[in-house]
């Protein structure tokens, strides 16, 4: 059981510098990187859960999300411009595979009805009162 522990702590600081990194590099999913890392801080121990809840990386970034209340437009666009750019990389290469160009434009189009009808967007002074 420790050993499991010890490889979600790991896994979690692993995904806690990727998000982190992603904050100042555009190409780079902040958010996605954070949900893994609050996922795994959650499985490794409560006071890495609490520590992480509290950064301002978590705050920023999720918080307002996983209380249920949305995201910023600025958040929302974020994602959603950096995963345009990641599946557009994908899809070029994929040239030859028609059935995986047509994968990918689902995907995409999932992707997009879903932050932009399914996820609630807030105002930026909402998501910084909470803080």
């Amino acid at each position: 059981m420790k050993v499991k522990k010890a490889a979600y702590t790991v896994l979690g600081f692993l995904f806690l510098g990727l998000g982190a990194v992603g904050t100042v590099l555009p190409i780079l999913p902040t958010v996605p990187f954070l949900m893994l890392a609050a996922f795994c801080f959650g499985r490794s121990s409560e006071k890495l859960n609490s520590w992480f809840k509290g950064t301002k990386l978590y705050k920023n970034n999720l918080e307002t999300f996983v209380r249920g209340e949305g995201m910023t437009m600025k958040t929302k666009l974020r994602i959603v411009c950096t995963v345009t750019v990641i599946m557009a990389i994908g899809f070029a290469m994929m040239s030859r595979v028609p059935v995986g160009r047509a994968v990918l434009a689902v995907v995409w189009v999932c992707h997009l009805l879903y932050f932009f009808l399914g996820v609630k967007t807030i105002e930026p002074q909402k998501a910084q009162i909470k803080e």
